[in-house]
């Protein structure tokens, strides 16, 4: 994402004082067995495994598993630097660097998440509100579509719904098999403005996602696990553990660890953002923008 308001840099204020983020130099962090008397969720330990080169010049949007390869996305404005690019692909695990399989104008259209379902990968936007179609195995172009959120920012799915997240504490269901043809004035990032009639997809639920201190916003890049979201909390360095029934957040991965270590390799690594799961192997790998490494990780899930 872009900047946020003071208000949100409050918010994650709060939430770091919450939660006690203590970690050793193994970056494993300690479970308490109970929750606290005030319901905060609990932390969750986890374990490094491993560390891989990751590309410094990757605005991390978008983190996933497809068959068994590494998917990331990333974004970037007219005014970043000219090495930032808007695209996906796959990454190379040795090197850390995104092999394109689709590429924006970065003068045009600052990239978001991205989610494989049905065949098809969909790909999220930033303030556009416009969002692309691609066949999934050959990664032509087969659509637009457009959302009401305001914003275009992570997007999971559990099979069957298009899960999108906005930076606010709500997270939408989609039903892409469900089209309403809309119209949508579009401004690019340039300044150019066109109207397009865009099908927009038929909204299921709106999960609100709250802890014992209320709505969680700033709700980022999400992954679904054993039918639990885990969502980066923008601005933080944590991860959100989300029951989807109740949008209850029940519990909390602290990566501060891996942040500082992220500072200290490059001092140009921003905010932790991306969390891929491969279901077939059990993998999960969390990373940042402009992070200098990607980190393969264990935790009770």
């Amino acid at each position: 994402m872009m900047t946020r308001s003071i208000a949100a840099l409050a918010a994650s204020l709060t939430l770091l004082a919450a939660c006690n983020g203590n970690t050793d130099k193994d970056h494993t962090t300690e479970t308490p067995t109970t929750k606290a008397a005030d319901n905060t969720p609990p932390v969750i330990s986890f374990t490094v495994i491993k560390a891989l080169p990751h590309d410094t010049s990757s605005y991390t949007e978008g983190f996933l598993f497809h068959n068994g390869q590494l998917f990331e996305s990333t974004g970037t404005t007219p005014d970043m630097p000219a090495t930032r690019r808007s695209l996906f692909g796959i990454v190379d695990s040795t090197t850390g660097r995104i092999t394109p399989k689709v590429e924006l104008d970065r003068k045009k259209i600052f990239g978001e998440g991205i989610v494989f379902l049905d065949g098809k990968i969909y790909q999220l936007t930033y303030t556009t509100k416009i969002g692309f179609i691609y066949d999934a195995n050959t990664f032509k172009k087969i659509g637009e579509f457009t959302f009401p959120n305001k914003e275009g920012w992570g997007m999971t799915t559990d099979g069957r719904y298009i899960i999108m997240s906005d930076g606010s504490s709500n997270i939408s269901y989609y039903d892409p098999t469900k089209l309403t043809p809309t119209s949508v004035s579009i401004e690019y990032d340039n300044g150019d403005k066109e109207t397009k009639t865009l099908n927009s997809f038929g909204l299921a639920k709106v999960l609100g996602v709250t802890d014992n201190n209320g709505p969680v916003g700033d709700i980022n890049e999400l992954e679904m696990i054993n039918g639990y979201l885990y969502a980066n909390k923008y601005t933080t360095d944590y991860i959100l553990k989300i029951d989807p029934a109740s949008g209850k957040v029940v519990g909390m991965l602290n990566f501060e660890s891996l942040a500082q270590e992220a500072r200290s390799k490059y001092p140009g690594a921003e905010v932790m953002n991306g969390i891929a799961y491969d279901s077939t192997t059990g993998r999960i790998f969390v990373t940042g923008k402009l992070w200098a490494n990607m980190y393969q990780v264990q935790f009770p899930h």
